[in-house]
Parts: C-alpha cells; structure tokens; sequence
C-alpha cells in the first residue's frame, strides 16, 4: 500500500512540475521587452565584477606561515614569519624571533614577491608559500 502511495505522490509532483514548466514557457514566450533588455542588464554586471575582482586583487589574501625554533635551547616553533600579500605580490613580511628571555618582531615590505632587506630563509620560504 505505501509504495502505491509513493508512486502516486511521485506521479502528481512530476505533474505539479510540467504545469510550472509550461506556465514559465507561456509567459516567456509574450514578454520580449524583458528579453530585450538583458544584454544591458548582464554587461552592467559584468562591469561590476571585473571592478570587484580588481578591487579583490589588491586584498591581503595570499598569506602562510611558517614557525620554527630561533636557536637551538627553545623549542615548540615559537618563532614565525608571516607573509601577508596581494595577488601582485604586495605586502608585509612579520617575523617574531623568540628566545628564552625576550622576543623581537621585525616587519619587513614586500613589492612584486620581492624585498629591498635581505629576507632569511623562513622569511622567504613564508613569500613562496603564499605565492603558492
């Protein structure tokens, strides 16, 4: 009896869904205006994401990190470089070194996956991985 029920409930869904699908196809077929007007409509849009996708360029989205130990009588990677870049390659280098009684940060500028200051080897294995 339920499968009789299930098939019946499939057949009038599958109904339901060819009367939408003719009602949509009626009045598509009679409103050109609206036809007419979507070439304008979709270059508008397009125009909006090519300046969101060069407004996203410049975001800070490329970024890794990489922890290591500083010196070799502390342990657990407490030390790190962090590469925040753009998608052109902009941005900053952070380094914290941590040793036993102090830490020090450094904060180098990147500009086109390059660096003015020589950059260590953490630093620069941070920019490849961000450049990915």
């Amino acid at each position: 009896m339920s499968t009789a029920v299930s098939v019946l409930a499939l057949l009038v869904a599958l109904g339901a869904l060819g009367v939408v699908l003719l009602d949509r196809r009626r009045a598509g077929s009679g409103d050109l205006a609206d036809v007419a007007d979507l070439p304008e409509d979709a270059l508008g849009l397009r125009h909006e994401v090519a300046a969101l996708r060069a407004e996203a360029a410049m975001a800070l989205r490329n970024l890794a990190v990489v922890r290591y130990d500083a010196f070799g009588d502390t342990g657990g990677g407490l030390s790190w470089s962090l590469a925040l870049l753009d998608d052109h390659g902009n941005g900053t280098v952070l380094t914290s070194i941590h040793g036993r009684t102090e830490a020090r940060t450094y904060a180098k500028s990147i500009s086109a996956w390059t660096c003015e200051q020589p950059l260590s080897p953490e630093e620069s294995d941070a920019v490849s991985r961000a450049r990915g």
